[in-house]
């Protein structure tokens, strides 16, 4: 319950204050959204599994977020950063869909 309301407030919040995403940051937040996607998949499918820890789950969301923004920020430097960014939004979305099949036969049974 507390996440759900800590996601209307959030929510809320966008709404009201509508806050602008620095130009130097903006190529970054479509691959950070992408990493936190994949972390909230896959903590929705190792709650469903029985697995979950909040331990894990934060670590794995921060990581994930991290990790890909510095992939695509060594890209940037090396002048290959759509390329970098394209790989990471590959690889990422590869794992939301195996989560999300995960998901879905755990919940369909099918």
């Amino acid at each position: 319950m507390i996440a759900f309301v800590g996601l209307v407030i959030g929510v809320v919040a966008g709404l009201v204050l509508q806050p602008t995403v620095p130009v130097s940051l903006q190529p970054y937040l479509p691959i950070a959204v992408v990493a936190a996607l994949d972390a909230l998949f896959g903590g929705l499918r190792a709650k469903l599994d029985g697995m979950f820890d909040d331990r894990v789950f934060l670590v794995s969301f921060l990581s994930n977020v991290v990790v890909a923004a510095l992939i695509v920020f060594l890209g940037d430097q090396l002048g290959v950063g759509s390329q970098l960014s394209t790989a990471v939004v590959v690889v990422l979305g590869i794992r939301i869909f195996s989560n999300a099949a995960a998901i879905r036969r755990h919940i369909f049974k099918a």
